[in-house]
């Protein structure tokens, strides 16, 4: 039978249609997509979009500035203490504003101000056993390892993007154990305590502000705070910084922004088939 005389094609794979396996008929790409729920991003975006690694990194450099004046005995831990609490009081009023009603905020303080009593106490009672939890460890051992988990802390940190890399529980837990193991460091039980309490006013509490009330203006002040202690502490640090968040702020928008807009997609009858629920196709009607 000649080709002419054949019914037409059809999609069909459990019938022979007297045409060869590897025949592609004409009308085949005509369901052929390109860039198919695609989104393009301008480089604005990108440049706002990225400003929370750099808020992260920023802020991890400043709990290592402060790791350091405690480790120098350069600031008395009272005084951070008490700035650290003035400071988390004044967070903590802006996110009940932002996140309660007037009738829940009186029962949110209470609630809030029980658990925040308890863990005061119980680090206050544990920071002895948490000073001399790594006695048996070098300090360069201990320095080597802080800066592994603080890198896994700022890789596995939630950005607001979903991957298989992120993971809030994981990165809490790296900043909280980068914080015990620099504690072991200081030289009193009551340094240790402070700075066990402001790795919590970081890695704990402060997520939850900045989830609510983050704008990419706020990077400004925080760079600037980073500066002016790194400034007085090393000069080669400095440098290393703005390094870091040059590229970090600026070439990675502008690569990614090149490529993706270069990015090219196609989705057609070859796709896997995709499987909804009664519900999902409902939506997606």
């Amino acid at each position: 039978m000649e080709q002419n005389e054949r019914k037409p094609w059809k999609k069909n794979l459990y019938e022979n249609q007297g045409y060869e396996d590897n025949y592609t008929d004409t009308s085949f790409l005509k369901d052929l997509k390109k860039n198919y729920n695609l989104e393009q991003f301008s480089l604005k975006q990108c440049l706002f979009g990225v400003t929370k690694i750099s808020q992260e990194i920023s802020i991890v450099t400043l709990f290592l500035i402060i790791f350091y004046h405690l480790y120098t005995n350069e600031i008395q831990p009272q005084k951070l203490l008490f700035n650290s609490f003035a400071l988390t009081g004044i967070g903590y009023l802006i996110y009940i504003i932002y996140n309660g009603t007037d009738s829940e905020i009186a029962k949110n303080v209470i609630e809030d101000s029980k658990t925040v009593f308890t863990v005061l106490i119980f680090g206050y009672v544990f920071s002895p056993i948490l000073h001399n939890l790594t006695d048996s460890i070098s300090t360069d051992t201990i320095f080597s390892t802080t800066f592994i988990i603080l890198f896994f802390h700022l890789l596995l940190h939630d950005y607001g993007i979903d991957g298989f890399l992120v993971s809030r529980t994981i990165s809490l837990n790296n900043g909280i154990f980068a914080s015990i193991c620099l504690a072991s460091r200081l030289s009193t039980p009551f340094h240790a305590f402070v700075f066990l309490v402001i790795s919590v006013e970081i890695f704990v509490l402060k997520p939850l502000l900045f989830e609510k009330i983050w704008k990419p203006a706020m990077l400004i002040p925080i760079i600037g705070i980073t500066i002016y202690y790194l400034m007085n502490i090393s000069k080669v640090l400095l440098v290393f910084y703005l390094l870091i968040l040059f590229f970090i702020n600026i070439v990675c928008p502008i690569i990614f922004q090149r490529l993706h807009n270069h990015k090219c997609t196609i989705k057609g009858p070859w796709d896997e088939a995709i499987i909804f629920s009664d519900d999902e196709s409902d939506f997606n009607k």
